[in-house]
């Protein structure tokens, strides 16, 4: 090592120290094996040599400057991934980061994910930073020969970390659902890389989409099973008004549970057993949360895999729930007291057919009434049925709560239970949170029978996402009463409830497999309206028949016998692995829903679409 250049080779290893290590042991992820060891080890390597040459070609003279700033700069990436990690057990994506105007209503959360090691990630930056100024070492940028031979070894340790990838996860990069996957696989730096060349071609998809690619798409679902129908449930809400509550982050795992000796949902359940319900509905959403599972039901079409497509692709046409119900005149409307800019959603349901979007400016929002990330769900649902009940009938109104959101705040006034007891501070704050929205449903189901509007009606109550990731698995198993939180087990949380209330008819246990992509054509049948052709994704709920089938965006899938997520396939009735190839048949037709679903998103396929109506200008 030259002497003159060895502090060059210490604050490469301190770039590469710190991304190992962050990798490693701040996202932590699922690392098994020698193999998968090796892979987090060398991966980061490339990345730094690559720095390295950039440092040299373009600061040359100041070379120190070029490297500080490039531990800084790799600090503030790897710093923004391990925050966003730890809220939603996922990576950044540029699209994610293209919605920084929204960051102002996620500050909050924000410094609750803080940790005092944090820092610890901007040390090299630092050591590099007070090191140059105190000592002053002198480096020169290597030689042309010096800087071939490093680009080639780069490139050979970039091939044998692509490789281990590949025999580990074949297609890594082709069927790149588990972001997990990946950042274990190739690193944080590639994975970056790689996302932004996605995202490029994204925006290229959509000027190269034409009609083929949509009749492609349309002959895919000629292919599919006709959705069946039932005639004893079919149009036993016609003519009702439809009210879509969105219960957040509430999982199925707190139905039915006791806390010490409290009900966590006694409303709920009364209503279950009053109801339609079903016990395995699953969420599928991805990285846009709440929005996504809004574009699940308003379109029975796929989240996208990265980013929120009420973000991304605001722009595109829909053949949507709103606009289908408009048609039978319907009046719909949405309600959330949260900025009409966040998620994009003023943009947003405009494109989705809404007539009008109810937001926080329209409702009465003081220190008095709020908690946590805005206006509390009691006075979230009596200024809205008041709102409601001047609307033209019937109306489909979509209804998304707040307060049993991350971080899960509850002041003592508004406490029903005493938090739990674990040590997970946030799933200690879920439960009450989780007995304050139920309360909240309760109060909303008086007011509507107060306004009149309860035999009027038709009542949808779905989760719409986890509120409890697995970073808390040691603490969900203390709850679950397990030894720990299997793979299976993990899959078998993102259960959400779905349930359907209609005054007057009687429900019943509604066991079939089914997820958020089927509300759309289930709302049509109860509702009396045959959609004119098959151009979605979802089966009615009510169908005899119906495939027990239901696709997560992951890739991941179940069914009413299997389980297949995290490369494994498990026996639904055991958790246990199941037969070899058990799960193979279904491969095939989960990749199909969700490589066609993005096509139609990422093409904005529908605007090919000759039946649909004229797009606003």
């Amino acid at each position: 090592m030259s002497k003159r250049n060895g502090f060059l080779y210490i604050a490469l290893f301190a770039i590469w120290s710190k991304s190992y290590l962050v990798q490693r042991l701040g996202f932590a992820l699922p690392v098994s094996g020698w193999k998968q060891e090796l892979m987090m080890l060398v991966n980061p390597m490339p990345s730094v040599l690559a720095i390295a040459l950039v440092c040299m070609l373009v600061f040359r003279s100041r070379l120190l400057s070029g490297l500080a700033a490039a531990a800084f700069a790799s600090s503030a990436l790897l710093f923004a991934d391990l925050v966003f990690y730890r809220f939603f057990n996922d990576f950044l994506t540029l699209p994610v980061l293209l919605l920084s105007d929204h960051m102002s209503d996620l500050w909050e959360s924000v410094f609750e994910l803080l940790q005092p090691g944090d820092l610890l990630v901007f040390a090299d930056g630092v050591a590099i930073s007070a090191l140059s100024l105190s000592v002053r070492p002198k480096v020169a940028p290597w030689t042309k020969l010096k800087m071939a031979a490093a680009l080639a070894f780069a490139g050979a340790l970039l091939s044998l970390n692509y490789s281990m990838a590949e025999s580990a996860r074949p297609d890594l990069l082709t069927r790149a659902f588990d972001r997990q996957i990946m950042v274990r696989s190739i690193g944080a730096y590639n994975y970056h890389l790689y996302d932004a060349v996605v995202s490029a071609r994204i925006g290229s998809r959509k000027a190269l989409a034409g009609q083929p690619d949509f009749a492609a798409a349309s002959r895919y679902f000629a292919s599919l099973p006709p959705d069946g129908g039932d005639p004893e449930t079919f149009g036993i809400a016609r003519g009702r008004n439809v009210f879509l509550v969105s219960l957040e982050s509430l999982q199925s795992f707190m139905l039915d549970r006791f806390i010490d000796g409290r009900e966590a949902t006694p409303f709920l359940n009364r209503l279950r057993r009053e109801s339609f319900a079903f016990d395995n509905f699953y969420h599928q959403t991805a990285q846009g949360k709440t929005s996504d599972a809004e574009f699940l039901i308003d379109t029975s079409l796929y989240p996208l895999p990265t980013g929120a497509v009420f973000f991304t692709h605001a722009q595109n046409e829909y053949r949507s729930l709103p606009k289908m119900l408009k048609r039978h005149d319907f009046t719909p409307v949405a309600f959330h007291a949260n900025g009409p800019s966040f998620w994009n959603r003023a943009h947003m349901y405009d494109t989705l057919g809404y007539e009008r979007f109810y937001a926080a400016g329209d409702y009465a929002i003081d220190r008095t009434n709020r908690i946590g990330w805005g206006l509390n769900d009691v006075s979230f649902f009596r200024q809205t049925v008041a709102m409601a009940s001047r609307l033209p009938q019937p109306f489909y109104a979509k209804l998304i709560t707040l307060t049993n959101h991350y971080p899960f705040e509850l002041d003592e006034a508004n406490r029903l239970v005493p938090e739990y007891t674990s040590k997970s501070k946030t799933l200690n704050r879920y439960v009450p949170t989780v007995r304050y929205l139920d309360a909240a449903v309760e109060a909303f189901f008086e007011e509507v029978k107060k306004a009149g509007l309860y035999e009027r009606s038709m009542f949808v109550l779905y989760g719409d996402h986890y509120g409890i990731s697995t970073k808390h698995n040691k603490a969900m198993a203390q709850l679950l009463g397990k030894e720990r939180i299997t793979p299976f087990d993990t899959a078998q949380l993102q259960r959400v409830p779905l349930i359907i209330h209609i005054p007057g008819v009687e429900g019943r246990a509604m066991p079939t497999v089914s997820g958020q992509i089927d509300i759309y054509p289930t709302l049509l049948h109860l509702l009396g309206i045959e959609p004119p052709d098959r151009f979605y994704f979802g089966t009615n709920l009510f169908a005899s028949g119906r495939p027990e089938f239901v696709v997560f965006r992951d890739g991941s899938f179940a069914t009413d016998k299997l389980v297949y997520t995290k490369n494994a396939c498990y026996d639904k009735a055991t958790g246990a692995p199941a037969a070899l190839g058990a799960c193979d048949p279904y491969k095939q037709a989960a990749l199909d829903r969700l490589t066609t679903s993005d096509s139609i998103v990422y093409g904005d396929l529908l605007r090919f679409d000759a039946a649909a109506p004229a797009r606003k200008l």
